[in-house]
């Protein structure tokens, strides 16, 4: 899959500017008196609610491992891991064991950004196209005026998900962001939200450049070190270079199976930090504290505090009715008593799930990691947890709520399409395949080239040439089997056949959901 946000944010994910604005100009009269009345949780409410946790959590077995942590007055009050690391062995998850993070990224990637923010160079509204001059976007107004805030709001235009299949394809970083000046607006700028992993690197890769960095130093040298988060990297290769690891996990036939491995470097500000609850503790301290760790600034208060204020609305809550918004890499939203809550969701579909919930008006956070395919058992533990500080019970039965919004493939940003698995009423036969054998290329994509092996036509695609047999469905639609985090199972490809036999273009349907799936046979 993708990296999820917290993609659900329950209730709708669009509104309009206007709406928007006015939602949170409401939102912020009511907010006050609230706040004068609200109760705050004391240390015996979150001792009891850590005890549920605790066994609530013991008796899980939804999952192969996860672990928790929780902070409280800028306090490590529990960390604790459960299950194994790998079904294939016996080797139990704890505190230590690191997990890769998936969008949880955000969050942390926002905070190194605070800190540059903070350093002076640049500020949260620093246009991209200055700090990175070679990086452009469809539209020429956009690609001067786009800035980091508006990349990690997501609200730059682009269309959900920009870039993500690019990297199923193998390409580069540097290739992706290259590539999204081909990519069509969803929307008009800063008028919509939609969630881009691709647009957020590139504004956490621009930042990092205006201080001569990688991505990868910089989140090293301004976050992981100074706070002694020893497991943590925004490197795959450190990940995989760990003994005490976390595989991915997805259901095969109803059972977990360690199948895939996931490597997020391409998307790492958005997606590829790695790292273990007891180092994440440190980080939720830290954001608690304002940007403080042991007495001493990391990172300056002002710039951290501006990525929780609400940037864009993205949906209502159905139990409150109150507005849900993103802010700068976390998702923002007030309770009824005027508490600010900030989460996110991570997943990859290949194998892991993560959740992290902070209220800074309570000094209270907590994080849980699992090894498997996202089914919404991390956001549900966590929110649980929430519901017990707060109120001593828990408000809904979170379990069986979040299984079944995860149930529905939507919420994971799945695109099936047609169901190529039902075979075709009267399927007439396929040209012969030199009709369809050739080279195609669209400005987005690339290349593809369609070969003939063995009497049967095989589709070639990007850097590595990845090569995808393709099986007769009908006339001049074929079918193929996708591959990587935003695999649908079997999608079409059809071509367009010219009065001379010829197909003059190809439509591959699984790369066509924001309209760039349409390839041009390039002549001979």
């Amino acid at each position: 899959m993708k990296t999820l946000s917290c993609r659900f944010t329950i209730g709708a994910m669009n509104g309009s500017k206007h709406a928007g604005i006015a939602a949170l100009v409401l939102l912020l009269t009511t907010l006050a008196a609230a706040a004068e009345e609200r109760p705050h949780v004391t240390a015996e409410q979150v001792a009891t609610a850590v005890a549920e946790l605790d066994a609530l959590a013991a008796k899980q077995n939804a999952v192969p491992g996860f672990a928790v942590a929780v902070v409280f007055q800028d306090k490590a009050i529990y960390a604790k891991g459960f299950g194994v690391r790998d079904v294939n062995g016996k080797a139990p998850v704890n505190a230590d064991t690191v997990f890769q993070l998936a969008s949880v990224s955000k969050p942390i990637g926002a905070t190194v950004v605070a800190a540059f923010v903070g350093d002076g160079k640049i500020t949260w509204d620093s246009r991209l196209n200055e700090l990175d001059p070679t990086f452009v976007m469809f539209d020429p107004w956009v690609t001067h005026e786009v800035t980091i805030r508006d990349m990690y709001a997501h609200r730059s235009g682009l269309p959900d998900h920009a870039g993500d299949l690019l990297e199923d394809l193998g390409f580069t970083r540097a290739e992706i962001l290259r590539r999204l000046r081909y990519q069509h607006p969803d929307s008009s700028f800063r008028s919509h939200y939609a969630y881009t992993n691709f647009g957020l690197t590139a504004a956490a890769v621009a930042a990092a450049k205006a201080y001569g960095m990688e991505w990868e130093t910089a989140s090293e040298g301004k976050l992981y070190k100074p706070l002694g988060m020893t497991s943590t990297s925004s490197r795959h290769s450190d990940f995989v270079g760990r003994a005490n690891k976390a595989l991915g996990h997805v259901l095969v036939s109803g059972k977990w199976a360690q199948k895939f491995q996931r490597d997020p470097d391409t998307e790492a500000p958005a997606g590829g930090v790695s790292s273990s609850v007891n180092d994440l503790m440190k980080w939720m301290r830290l954001e608690l504290a304002n940007g403080k760790f042991e007495g001493k600034t990391i990172v300056d208060e002002k710039a951290l505090l501006e990525a929780r204020r609400p940037h864009m609305l993205t949906g209502y809550n159905p139990f409150t009715g109150m507005p849900t918004s993103y802010g700068l890499g976390w998702n923002v939203s007030y309770d009824d008593h005027g508490r600010l809550h900030l989460n996110h969701s991570g997943a990859f579909d290949l194998g892991v799930a993560t959740y992290v919930h902070l209220l800074p008006g309570e000094q209270l956070g907590i994080v849980v990691l699992t090894n498997a395919y996202p089914i919404g058992f991390a956001e549900a533990l966590g929110t649980t947890f929430v519901d017990l500080a707060l109120y001593g019970r828990s408000t809904e039965d979170w379990f069986a709520l979040y299984k079944k919004v995860f149930s529905n493939p939507a919420v994971l940003g799945l695109s099936p399409g047609f169901d190529y698995t039902k075979a075709a009423a009267s399927p007439a036969p396929a040209l012969k395949p030199e009709a369809y054998t050739g080279t195609y290329q669209n400005d987005f994509f690339g290349e593809i080239s369609i070969n003939e092996q063995g009497g049967a036509l095989a589709m070639i695609i990007g850097p590595r040439n990845k090569s995808f047999p393709l099986q007769h469905y009908d006339r001049d639609t074929f079918t193929y089997q996708t591959e990587g985090e935003n695999a649908v199972g079997l999608s079409g490809v059809t071509f367009t056949v010219g009065a001379d036999g010829k197909a003059t273009e190809m439509s591959v349907e699984n790369l066509n959901i924001h309209g760039e799936g349409t390839f041009k046979r390039r002549p001979r």
